[in-house]
């Protein structure tokens, strides 16, 4: 790793460090069911932090990025730091780097995270913007991750669409949802649930007929996540 990221990522732990309250570092540790502490810096303090920290430092290669992004998120001490190296792979200048060659560096961070409130922002982000980029490199990729072992790589394929909207592939959506179906896994029927969720808004009789469809095989927690939006697109549509 250079010099340079070094320096950006001793700056930003100094930055958090700062800002920490033992206060409520306790409770958001305990909330997120966390072994790794925290600083006690709320999500948009860390984001208001970390933008003014990196706007200091250019990552100028690819392998500048990865390496500054993986180093920062693999070794942090804190939680907080991990919500950091998101934002760092997130950044628009970085759109650069977020190429194909990213997917394995992402990849790592979904297996490592293993945790909603890290894999959430990387499935729909990170691996969503490669997925819109590159589709049909993205699509088998993300095909056998919702038929692996790996409930976390599972759960990023089913979100991976989460904010298409009406550019959603929903035949790519129902195969990446299709392994999971059975499963008794909290963390993919929740995703299952809020995937379907999400399209309701764009297209709620698609939803309804997946959900008739696969009535047997959903299991209550999807169903009732997946119709929420149904009733409020319904009732949006009779009041216009």
């Amino acid at each position: 790793m250079s010099a340079a990221s070094e320096i950006l990522i001793a700056e930003l732990r100094s930055a958090l460090a700062e800002a920490g309250c033992a206060a409520n570092a306790g409770p958001m540790q305990r909330y997120m069911k966390s072994a790794m502490p925290y600083y006690g810096v709320q999500m948009g303090p860390v984001r208001k932090l970390s933008r003014q920290v990196f706007a200091r430092h250019t990552l100028r290669s690819f392998e500048e990025f990865r390496d500054t992004v993986w180093t920062l998120y693999r070794d942090a001490q804190f939680r907080e730091e991990r919500y950091a190296a998101i934002e760092l792979a997130r950044l628009p200048r970085h759109a650069v780097h977020r190429t194909l060659r990213a997917l394995p560096l992402f990849e790592q961070m979904i297996r490592q995270g293993a945790w909603w409130d890290l894999v959430d922002g990387i499935a729909a982000h990170l691996i969503g913007e490669l997925l819109r980029k590159h589709p049909a490199q993205m699509k088998p990729s993300l095909l056998r991750w919702a038929k692996g072992r790996n409930i976390w790589k599972r759960r990023s394929a089913i979100l991976s669409q989460l904010g298409f909207k009406e550019n959603t592939d929903v035949g790519f959506l129902f195969a990446c949802i299709e392994p999971s179906l059975g499963s008794e896994e909290f963390f993919l029927r929740k995703a299952i649930g809020w995937a379907l969720r999400q399209y309701a808004w764009t297209d709620p009789a698609a939803v309804r007929a997946y959900v008739r469809a696969q009535a047997s095989r959903l299991s209550p927690l999807s169903r009732r996540e997946a119709l929420k939006n149904v009733g409020a697109n319904r009732r949006a549509s009779r009041m216009a």
